[in-house]
C-alpha cells in the first residue's frame, strides 16, 4: 500500500478535506499543492511528518533488518 493511500485513509479517519489539511499544516499549504503530491504519490518524509502533525497523529518511517530485527530509523 502506497503512502498516498494511507494519507487518504488518515484524512477519512479524521473526517478532513484537503483544504482542512492544508490549512492545518505548518507552514500552511494549498489544497491543490497537497492534493497533487497525494495524487502523484510524491510525498517526502517531511511531508508525511507535517501531515501527521496536522492530523494529530505520529508518522514513523523505519527500516527493520529481517535477519536481526534491528530498526534503522
Amino acid at each position: 500500500m502506497g503512502m498516498a493511500v494511507k494519507v487518504r485513509m488518515l484524512l477519512a479517519a479524521r473526517q478532513m478535506t484537503l483544504k482542512d489539511l492544508g490549512a492545518r499544516m505548518d507552514p500552511p499549504t494549498s489544497a491543490q499543492n497537497i492534493g497533487r503530491k497525494i495524487k502523484n504519490d510524491n510525498l517526502t518524509e517531511r511531508d508525511l511528518s507535517a501531515i501527521a502533525q496536522a492530523c494529530g497523529a505520529t508518522f514513523e518511517g523505519v527500516f527493520i533488518l529481517n535477519d536481526t530485527g534491528k530498526e534503522i530509523r
